[in-house]
This record gives structure tokens, C-alpha cells and sequence, in this order.
């Protein structure tokens, strides 16, 4: 077979961003040099958030987990010497989507682009915001008039963009099974359709031209053959529901596209190495089937369980795409599954099941309704109960971590602070200082922008009516306006949104019968409750800085309320004052501090300071998230009792530690526990 016969390669992307502006155009410029043929743009979590650097809440989170883009000169140098005309760049970013891609426009502009040329992708899915990864800002109804607005737009001005991706990737990391994570992103992209539809801003006629720029956004995980029977299901209902609902005509408009970056959060800490076997696998998902496969496609590194990966392992996981694509023969046959009964059945079940809980949805009043009410977020956390208890008992085995856990030294992992790229503290103060030179200069030449309060006054007139708000946006962004001043613009006019956390509501995942471990907890739980004199143990869960990676924090908070334990839990995006507050009012034993975006150092003894101060001597606190070894040890210097990582997957086992570090820091003798 000639080369020409060959089908062309997904577009191969490596989620990148970190530190500052000038580092991260950088590591592009390194990557397309690789053989990149896209890039998939990672935003740190004030930028996510709209908030400023110099944000209280931005404290130990400026260029963490993604690059700090604060205004139209960060954007500008993001792309220095970057031909946006030319390129496909996907943002990972949700409520300040609008933002972001009115700052990427004027940049293009600037470079003397035609914008109807303009290709990418915002992800924009408010939705699962909500449920799992929490970067939301706004209410479900004013979020969802944002994505309504930049989709018409979009579809008016630069109609090869991808205004939405619907995003499943973090409902399989809060637990999704395949059925929900299918209907789930299903029923959102027909509220999104649904609000489009009726906001009268797109004529009828083109209302196809919507539907064939709705992307999606997946997670492929190990179990490899379920995970492609998923994006075959995937494909089959999009199509149904795209012609039985909207009328839409042309095939290729309702074409299922996705793009997929492979599971991170089942990548583990303990025997990294079995991780590119992982990767490897959960690509194969999305590729093999020629019917179902991505458009667009990447890879977390080894090391993520880890850390920041450096750029050397961002090259390894790019490399595995090409291997795949250039060296094998995947590319140079038709389906190989058509006509596997065995697959047929898995599609037709995984389709069947879907469409019944879709249904349920739609009954609720759609996706918005089904978020406000908690019942989506109660079903996430309950499907990750059941497969932690899965897990923790050993009936589904992860290799290296509950089977296999013997392991040689790895060369990897050797020394393993080099293992992994570390952002210098110093960073968020050189930001901080930048953000402050723009405020005070952005006015004077080279910049000349006209003053921003008037189109910010502009925004929020904009706002408060009904008209598109994608105009007054761009006119902010000209105007010099910081990603903080547009949010809290906003902020102003839309107010905030605390989800639901789904906590009190989750089943009881875990048995607790007479000599299970849980039970024995809960024995230690009332002994401790009786010798402190008090009627239940108090346990405070803690969310500090900007990270929504609730995940974690949930789970050990519905095992704390199984195990006995009156639970404190007031979701994520607290400050360090506000946990310390919520400790000392509700006279807590212990406090939890979750901390997936690597803001631990900073954020952890800021609260330890503040107990101490009041007085609360008494409370020990644990630290729990991606922290590497020796920022474990500063913790434990620092006074942190316990520090826990994603090797300690014993939840039962973590309560029980807790348990024993309330007696320890009351001076009660430490409880016996059975051989």
C-alpha cells in the first residue's frame, strides 16, 4: 500500500503550559520543532478562575498547574513568533473560555491574520465544571449564556473554530462509568444545543453549521476494548440525536468529533514506569477503530503522578503518537471491527443504557436542572465510592499498587526531585510585579490602549441585557483590561456559584460488618469520641487556594461521615483564613487539607500558622495531594502530622491514621489494634 493510500494522522498535541508566558511559548516552539502538529494550551488556576496573580486566592497558584495569561501583552508573548493563521491551538478553558479566545483573536489580528481562518478549540463546558474538575465562576444559567454567545459568534465570524468541546475527560476521573460519562456529556451538549436554538441568534438554516462545530473532549482509560465500544456509542448517539432533534440532514454535520487526552488521574505514583504501558493501551482506545477514531489525540507523561513533567517526557509521550501513526499499519485499513458481534453487543448495550439515563435527565428538566438539584454530582461521587471499595479490596487490581507491589529500584525514579520539573517560587513574584507594570502603563506608548473602565462599564451594561457579550469582551481585551477586572465585571452582574458537593447524599459505599476494617475505624472513632468527652468526633475537610480537584477530598470525607465522624466539608476555592474560621467555629479534632495543583507549600503552613495563633494547638492537621518526597518532609518540619499521596489509596486505613493523630495531639494513649 502506497503512502498516499494512508489515512492521515490525528493531530498530535502535548498539553503544555507553566511558569510564565516567555517559558511556555518556549516549550511550544520546542514541541512543534518535535513534530507537534498542534498545540493544546494549559492555563494555571487564577487564569481558569479569573482572578488576577496578585488575588488572595491566587496565592501559590501563579503558573502551577498551566501558564498565567492576565491580559493582552501575556497573550501576545504566548504566541511570539507563532503564525496563529496557521496553527491548531486548543485552550483548556471553561468559564473565562470567552476571555481567553478574545485575547487569542486580537493577538491574530495583530499578526496580520485572517481570522475566518482561525483553528482550535475552547473547551467552554461549564457543565462538568460543576461535577468534577471545579474551575467554575458563574451560575449555570449566566455560564451557559456565555457558551451560547461565543458559539454564535464563532459561528458568524470564525466557522472553523471549535467554540465548545463537551468535555466527559473529568467525569471519568470523579468516577463516571462509560453509561454515565456518555449521557452526562450527551445531555449538556443538548443544553447547549437547546439554549442556542432558543436564543434566537442563529437563523435556522444554519443551524447545522452549529451542530458540526460541537466537539468533544474525552478520557480513554485502560480497560481498552470497553473505552472504544464507548467512542463507537459515542458516535452512534450523537448521530441519533443531532437528526431526530435538531433535523440535522448532512452526515458530515453530524459527525461525532472528539479529541481525547488519556487518562492522568489512573497514571500512579507507585511503579511509574507501568504507566506507558497504561498510555499506550488507553491511546489504542481511540485510534484503533477507523469508525470511531480521534481527531486529535494526547498523552499525559510517565511522571504526572508525580509531578510537572519536564520536557523530556512530554517528548516520550509525543513519541509514542508517532510510533503509532508512522511506524505501524494502523493508518492503512478500514474498520477492523465491523462486523464483530462481540463488539456489536458491548456498543449496543453501552447505547441502550445511555439513552435510558438520558431520558432520566431530560425528565429532571436537562442537564442545568439534574446540576442544580446535586442529583449529578451525588451519582459521580457514589460511582467513585464503589470503585474505590473496588479497589481497597483488592477486587479490581491495579499492578504495582494493591497486586504485583514487589519492584526492583527504578533508574527512573532514582533521584526522584529530578524526576520531575519544579516551578521556582520565585516565579509568582516576577508575575506579580509584571501585572502591576501593565496596570500602571498600559495607557502609555508602545501600548496606547484607551482606558479600561469604559469598557468594562460597557461589559456590564452588556450584561445585565441580553445582548451578545463576545463584542464587549473583545473591546476589553484592545482595551488592556486584566483577566480579574473582566471576571469581576461579571462577577458583579452574574454573583457566584457554589456547587453542590454531593457528599451528604453518597450511599454508604463500604461495608462495615462486625471485623471488616471499617467497622474496626468506626470502634476507634467512638473510644476517641468518649475519651475527649464529646458526642462525635469532628473532622474538618479543607479545599485551600484555587485547585477543584475535589475528587480526593470527597471520598475521604464520605469514608470520615461512614466511619462516625461529623464531617465539615464546605467544597473547594476557600482561603486559608476562611478554613481556619470554619475550624475554630465548629470546634473541629482534626483538619484535612486537599491539594492536588502543587500549592501545598505555600497554602499548608499558612493554615498551620493561623491555628497556632489562635491558640489551637490541639488540632493536628494532614496534608493530602501530588507532593513530592521532599516537600512531604518540609510539611512534616513544618508541624503537618500526616502527609498522604496517591500511593495511599487504603482510604479506611487513612481514616484510621487521622483517628490516630486526634489522640496523639490530645495526649491519649495510642488504641490497640488487632494483629
Amino acid at each position: 500500500m502506497t503512502e498516499r493510500q494512508k489515512d492521515r494522522p490525528w493531530l498530535m498535541r502535548t498539553y503544555a503550559g507553566h511558569s510564565t508566558a516567555e517559558a511556555s511559548n518556549e516549550l511550544y516552539r520546542r514541541n512543534l520543532a518535535k513534530g507537534q502538529t498542534g498545540l493544546s494550551v494549559a492555563f494555571d488556576l487564577p487564569t481558569q478562575t479569573g482572578y488576577d496573580p496578585d488575588h488572595i486566592l491566587a496565592r501559590g497558584e501563579v503558573g502551577r498547574v498551566g501558564v498565567p495569561v492576565s491580559h493582552l501583552g501575556d497573550m501576545r508573548r504566548l504566541f511570539q513568533d507563532i503564525p496563529l493563521e496557521q496553527m491548531n491551538t486548543s485552550m483548556t478553558i471553561n468559564a473565562t473560555a470567552m476571555w481567553l479566545l478574545a485575547l487569542y483573536q486580537v493577538v491574530a489580528e495583530e499578526q496580520g491574520a485572517d481570522i475566518t481562518k482561525l483553528q482550535g478549540t475552547t473547551q467552554n463546558d461549564i457543565v462538568k465544571e460543576y461535577l468534577s474538575r471545579g474551575t467554575h465562576v458563574f451560575p449555570p444559567v449566566p455560564s451557559l449564556r456565555l457558551t451560547t454567545d461565543m458559539i454564535t459568534y464563532t459561528v458568524a465570524h470564525i466557522p472553523k473554530w471549535n467554540p465548545i468541546n463537551i468535555c466527559s475527560y473529568h467525569l471519568q476521573e470523579a468516577g463516571a462509568t462509560p453509561v454515565q460519562e456518555i449521557a452526562y456529556a450527551m445531555s449538556t451538549a443538548i443544553a447547549v444545543l437547546d439554549a442556542v436554538r432558543d436564543s434566537g441568534q442563529v437563523p435556522e438554516e444554519k443551524f447545522g453549521d452549529v451542530v458540526a462545530r460541537i466537539s468533544f473532549f474525552v478520557n480513554a482509560g485502560v480497560r481498552f476494548i470497553e473505552e472504544m465500544c464507548k467512542m463507537r456509542a459515542f458516535g452512534r448517539i450523537w448521530d441519533q440525536v443531532t437528526r431526530e432533534r435538531y433535523g440535522i440532514e448532512d452526515p458530515k454535520q453530524r459527525r461525532f468529533r472528539y479529541g481525547v487526552q488519556v487518562n492522568s488521574l489512573g497514571l500512579t505514583e507507585a511503579q511509574p514506569e507501568n504507566n506507558v504501558q497504561r498510555i499506550v493501551l488507553e491511546m489504542l482506545a481511540v485510534t484503533l477503530s477507523k469508525d470511531a477514531r480521534a481527531r486529535a489525540v494526547q498523552l499525559p507523561a510517565w511522571n504526572e503522578a508525580l509531578g510537572l513533567p519536564r520536557p523530556w517526557d512530554q517528548q516520550w509521550s509525543l513519541r509514542i503518537q508517532q510510533v503509532l501513526a508512522h511506524e505501524s499499519d494502523l493508518l492503512e485499513y478500514e474498520d477492523i471491527f465491523d462486523g464483530s458481534h462481540v463488539i456489536e453487543a458491548k456498543v449496543a448495550s453501552l447505547v441502550e443504557e445511555s439513552l435510558a439515563e438520558m431520558d432520566r435527565i431530560e425528565q429532571m428538566g436537562g442537564a442545568m436542572a439534574a446540576v442544580e438539584s446535586g442529583y449529578l454530582k451525588s451519582q459521580l461521587v457514589s460511582s467513585h465510592a464503589e470503585r474505590r471499595a473496588r479497589i481497597e479490596s483488592g477486587d479490581e487490581k491495579i499492578v504495582g499498587v494493591n497486586s504485583y507491589e514487589s519492584t526492583e529500584p527504578s533508574p527512573l525514579t532514582a533521584d526522584l526531585d529530578a524526576a520531575i520539573m519544579t516551578v521556582d517560587p520565585a516565579v509568582e513574584a516576577r508575575v506579580v510585579n509584571a501585572l502591576k507594570d501593565w496596570r500602571d502603563n498600559r495607557y502609555q506608548p508602545p501600548f496606547n490602549h484607551p482606558r479600561p473602565c469604559k469598557a468594562l462599564e460597557r461589559l456590564k451594561e452588556v450584561a445585565a441585557g441580553t445582548g451578545n457579550l463576545m463584542e464587549a469582551t473583545l473591546e476589553c481585551a484592545r482595551a488592556g483590561v486584566t483577566t480579574g477586572e473582566w471576571a469581576g465585571a461579571l462577577r458583579e452582574v452574574f454573583g457566584e456559584f457554589r456547587a453542590p458537593t454531593g457528599v451528604s447524599s453518597a450511599p454508604v459505599a463500604v461495608t462495615a460488618e462486625e471485623g471488616t476494617p471499617l467497622a474496626l475505624v468506626r470502634d476507634k472513632v467512638a473510644k476517641t469520641a468518649a475519651d475527649l468527652g464529646t458526642g462525635k468526633l469532628r473532622f474538618l475537610v479543607g479545599k485551600p487556594g484555587l485547585d477543584g480537584h475535589s475528587n480526593g477530598a470527597e471520598q475521604i470525607a464520605v469514608r470520615a461521615r461512614d466511619a462516625g465522624f461529623e464531617v465539615v466539608y464546605q467544597g473547594i476555592r476557600l482561603t486559608p483564613e476562611q478554613i481556619v474560621d470554619a475550624a475554630l467555629a465548629e470546634d473541629v479534632h482534626a483538619v484535612g487539607l486537599s491539594i492536588l495543583s502543587g500549592s501545598h507549600a505555600e497554602l499548608v503552613p499558612d493554615v498551620l500558622v493561623r491555628l497556632r495563633r489562635a491558640g489551637a494547638h490541639d488540632i493536628p492537621v494532614i496534608a493530602g495531594g501530588i507532593i513530592p518526597n521532599s516537600d512531604a518532609e518540609d510539611l512534616r518540619a513544618a508541624g503537618v502530622a500526616a502527609v498522604f499521596t496517591p500511593k495511599d489509596f487504603g482510604i479506611t486505613e487513612i481514616i484510621g491514621r487521622i483517628v490516630d493523630e486526634i489522640r496523639k495531639a490530645n495526649k491519649l494513649d495510642p488504641l490497640e489494634v488487632p494483629a
